[in-house]
């Protein structure tokens, strides 16, 4: 199973993910080990993720969610999918 993750870092900024292990990989993004971006931005808090079947339904939904408005993205994320595609 992979996620589309949100992270809210620092300096206030939104940074959205894939992974099929969260945990982990959010511990990498507050260790600093994680994305450049989140190593020059550190997270503050984990806003949400949602799941999908596969790596390919995750990297396609990920590429959807960093192109929508700031204030479509938490509800993206609360959006349910029978298969776990857009």
């Amino acid at each position: 199973m992979w996620c589309v993750y949100l992270i809210e870092c620092r300096n206030g900024a939104w940074y959205a993910g894939i992974t099929n292990d969260l945990p982990a990989r959010y511990a990498a993004h507050v260790a600093g080990k994680g994305a450049r971006y989140t190593r020059a931005n550190p997270p503050v808090r984990l806003l949400g993720s949602r799941a999908f079947a596969d790596r390919s339904a995750a990297s396609k939904a990920e590429w959807t969610v960093k192109r929508l408005p700031r204030a479509r993205k938490l509800a993206w994320l609360q959006e349910t999918s029978d298969s776990g595609t857009m």
